[in-house]
């Protein structure tokens, strides 16, 4: 890694004098300009293009989980501007900074160009791992001999595939081949994303899956945590319509932050960190008592008199007289018959979830734990009703991804329930249909050993007593993303001895960082596909140089929003080194590395079993592969036979001129009565999540209770089954680390990627409190004082998992007792621009350090807020 410490010149100067070279050099020169240039005139190195000679390429950004729809301007072989797609009915031709942004990861000058081999044995922060340029056939031909070792030993679940930021078409490589070899343990990146975020959704009213949200009806925003406008689910859309939205609703964020959002709303509730669930329930109290539910969705009661009054349990059914029975329930019944008290339209258990919770949350009994006044509360609440039902609630990501998240996400979406907003127009709905076609899964192309493998545990313990992860329902269905570093550290239920990672950086991305860099130098064979040499890289034997997701690959990537789906293309416009496509070409090579070592199954598959729909060929390379990849799951939209609504088109080629399909907008209330929930109705009480918890106690031979109990959860009886409070998992004690820690995403981070290029570090101050090409910590004044620190001096941030320095701010946005600080710096790899020292030192410290590793069991996901303890002190 010499060439990062040698350089004479400055890491601006260089990148300047690079970017302004490289933009120069690609335009042609017209007649006229040439003849200048020619005579003298005019310098070639500043020529001036001919207008209109490059192409607009549809593609899709993948710098958030946004995914939107892109054009990019292409010329001379360069990508020059992005924007987004002239086609799309969610953001038009607007989009954010990330969409730019993605131009200094293409041409990132640390980027890796080419296969690289490791010379130094020892691995590890601080080694040198003399990387040297191979071929791509050395590097698949000793990829696949490790994988061979592994089946002639009869182990090759000891396999591992990690997976970050993905295309549709990622599957085959990291879970199909990796099937097919004999491995189950394909780990996508999701846990420590938004499984949380899919819990309570899923258990009230059947969605596993992300929300999209009618903004433009809208009358009131309700943000836990979420930051719409600047990191979320639907930047590009919400950034283009927050400013006319706020013309016809309000909007309040609850965060312990002044956040983007917060800055652009109407209330902000800086609320005691791992309290939202406490607010979210006095919030429904408020709602049921003052009779502001939204009736056409929830009911009323039989006669239309409240009876949710503070502190009353409310009977479930209600004896009358026969002449108002006969009208209730539509029979001629002599005497008192029994009719139920509140007559549930969409919904299901209100009454029992108001008797067993509700009664008590009262507005003064949450201003005692979140330190939200009474009054604010009731404002909320009420201005709620008023606007219901049209009302979004957004709970990513500060709400939930704690240690008891999944009961505080059931807290939040009950409030869509009540409010009448799931579904609903100015609401949230789920996800609009994209019905892509699949891949062939080949199954068919597993041995017995291949069979053997692949029914072995998985490295993440899923499905263990104490790790439910119950993704749609089911015991063991979801994912533990950052479980497999305790698991290979302990050898349980195996140890790893080949891993393929594939655009993700787990060993700074996940929490207790250190926990994976442990973890990594046990795993004797690695691969890493990635853009930059990152700290996974600093592990790896085998480097693999990945195609930029947005300008040099096939794939398929889909979203809703602004109540469409999308179904958008990525296609090759430019190609930066000797590069393979990550999804397509990398899978293809290893299939043939394998081939020539007479394991043939894997490439029988991709020539097999992958064809063409319009000439019926197969492929004969990755190239070809990835084309005919994304033909086949994108033919539900261009063939002109095909039944699908939403966009039509005459055949692949005018699609892939537009690169994108939108679906007819979505029908709300369509699913209302039809939820996919075990009632079909949206379920106060989940019986659905009753009978998934009952499930994976059978599996283990025990009962529901014992379930909570060893997965760190308070509730026992039947409060397991309704949104109901936990009290925060304090990790540190108060007296030992007094701050709580609030970490959060730059609005210029790309998914992680991007951070090491000028753009990034020198425009951090687009955050208030941060700084231009550093890390900052923001206290609030009061604490400042108190600590005797200023803005710009040193600190040291110390938690039960680990200890960082970076530079305090003191910034009035934040809550008292509180240090908020934005993910995205601490990098000791990844460039020139973001480490002090490559490979050695950061520049700031990387908040994962001090995340502990703890889980949200019921779904799976890692922790990342809630009440994480820190110590400050100066330096």
């Amino acid at each position: 890694m010499q060439w990062f410490h040698d350089t004479k010149i400055s890491r601006r100067t260089f990148l300047a004098g690079t970017g302004a070279l490289g933009v120069a050099t690609a335009f042609q020169l017209n007649p006229l300009t040439q003849a200048l240039v020619n005579a003298g005139v005019v310098h070639a190195a500043n020529p001036i293009p001919i207008p209109g000679s490059g192409e607009w390429v549809p593609t899709v950004c993948q710098g958030c989980t946004t995914w939107c729809m892109k054009e990019a301007y292409v010329q001379d072989g360069r990508v020059f501007h992005v924007r987004g797609n002239q086609h799309s009915k969610i953001t038009g031709k607007s989009g954010c900074v990330r969409q730019s942004m993605a131009l200094t990861e293409l041409y990132d000058p640390d980027r890796v160009r080419y296969p690289m081999k490791r010379t130094n044995p020892r691995k590890g922060r601080g080694e040198d791992p003399g990387f040297v340029r191979i071929t791509w056939e050395e590097a698949m031909d000793t990829f696949a001999e490790k994988l061979m070792e592994l089946r002639q030993k009869g182990e090759p679940y000891k396999y591992m595939t990690t997976r970050g930021r993905y295309g549709f078409m990622s599957g085959v490589m990291l879970a199909n081949i990796t099937r097919i070899i004999g491995s189950p343990n394909a780990i996508t990146h999701s846990a420590i994303c938004a499984e949380a975020d899919k819990f309570g959704p899923y258990f009230m009213e059947g969605n596993w899956g992300y929300r999209q949200y009618d903004i433009k009806n809208s009358r009131y925003q309700l943000s836990f945590g979420a930051d719409p406008i600047a990191a979320n689910r639907q930047v590009s859309f919400a950034t283009r319509e927050w400013g006319n939205m706020l013309d016809h609703a309000k909007v309040a964020v609850v965060d312990p932050r002044f956040s983007s959002s917060a800055q652009k709303a109407d209330e902000w509730l800086p609320i005691r960190p791992g309290t939202d669930s406490a607010l979210a329930l006095a919030l429904a109290h408020v709602i049921l008592t003052e009779e502001l539910w939204h009736k056409p969705f929830v009911g009323d009661f039989f006669d239309g008199k409240n009876r949710f009054v503070s502190g009353q349990t409310v009977a479930l059914e209600t004896m009358v007289e026969a002449a108002d029975a006969a009208v209730e329930a539509e029979d001629t019944t002599q005497g008192p018959t029994a009719v139920p008290t509140f007559n549930e339209r969409y919904t299901h258990g209100l009454v029992q979830w108001w008797n067993l919770e509700l009664k008590d949350r009262t507005p003064e009994w949450a201003a005692e734990i979140t330190d939200i006044p009474v009054e604010q509360i009731v404002r909320v609440a009420r201005d709620l009703g008023e606007a219901a039902p049209r009302v979004g609630i957004w709970l990513s990501r500060g709400m939930h991804m704690n240690t008891r998240g999944s009961y505080s996400s059931m807290c939040g979406h009950a409030l869509a329930g009540l409010l009448g907003a799931a579904e609903n127009d100015g609401g949230s709905m789920r996800f609009s249909a994209r019905p892509t076609a699949s891949l062939p899964d080949g199954a068919a192309y597993r041995d017995d050993l291949a069979k053997a493998g692949i029914a072995m545990e998985m490295i993440d313990r899923r499905g263990r007593l104490e790790f439910p992860a119950l993704a749609r329902g089911r015991s063991g269905a979801g994912v533990i993303s950052a479980q497999p570093a305790n698991s290979i550290l302990e050898e349980d239920p195996y140890g790893i001895e080949v891993l393929y990672s594939s655009w993700n950086n787990f060993v700074y991305a996940q929490p207790h960082a250190q926990e994976w860099e442990e973890a990594m130098k046990k795993v004797p064979f690695q691969v890493h596909s990635t853009l930059n040499l990152a700290e996974q890289s600093m592990f790896a034997d085998i480097i693999l140089p990945a195609s930029h997701s947005m300008f040099e690959r096939w794939n398929v990537v889909a979203n809703s929003g602004n109540g469409y789906g999308v179904v958008g293309i990525q296609q090759p416009m430019v190609k930066i080194g000797d590069i393979r496509q990550d999804e397509s070409e990398i899978p293809w090579l290893l299939a043939e590395a394998l081939d020539r070592k007479g394991f043939s199954a894997p490439l029988e598959y991709l020539k097999n079993e992958f064809t063409d729909p319009e000439t019926g060929a197969h492929p004969t390379n990755g190239d070809e592969l990835g084309l005919i990849m994304v033909k086949m799951m994108t033919r539900p939209f261009w063939d002109p036979d095909s039944t699908v609504g939403g966009t039509k088109f005459a055949n692949w080629e005018e699609f892939r001129k537009v690169g994108m399909w939108t679906s007819d907008h979505y029908p709300f209330q369509s699913r209302w009565g039809n939820m996919g929930t075990k009632t079909g109705n949206f379920e106060f009480y989940s019986e659905t999540l009753k009978d998934a918890l009952q499930a994976h106690a059978d599996r283990h031979n025990t009962d529901i209770d014992n379930v909570l109990a060893t997965c760190n959860y308070e509730a026992r009886g039947e409060l397991a089954f309704i949104p109901h409070y936990e009290n925060p998992v304090r990790h540190g004690s108060e007296s030992e680390y007094p701050f709580l820690f609030i970490d959060y995403k730059h609005k210029l981070n790309r998914e992680g990627r991007g951070c090491n290029h000028y753009w990034y570090t020198a425009e951090r101050d687009t955050e208030p409190g941060d700084f231009k090409f550093g890390d900052a910590a923001k206290i609030n004044p009061v604490d400042a004082e108190r600590l005797g620190i200023e803005t710009g001096d040193t600190i040291r941030l110390s938690s039960v998992s680990g200890t960082i320095t970076c530079t305090a701010s003191v910034w009035e946005g934040v809550r008292p007792g509180c240090v908020v600080k934005a993910f995205g710096m601490g990098h000791w790899a990844y460039g020139r621009n973001v480490s002090e020292e490559f490979g050695r030192t950061a520049i700031g410290g990387n908040n994962n350090e001090l995340i502990p590793g703890d889980y949200d069991r019921l779904s799976g996901s890692s922790v990342f807020s809630g009440q994480i303890g820190v110590r400050v002190e100066k330096v």
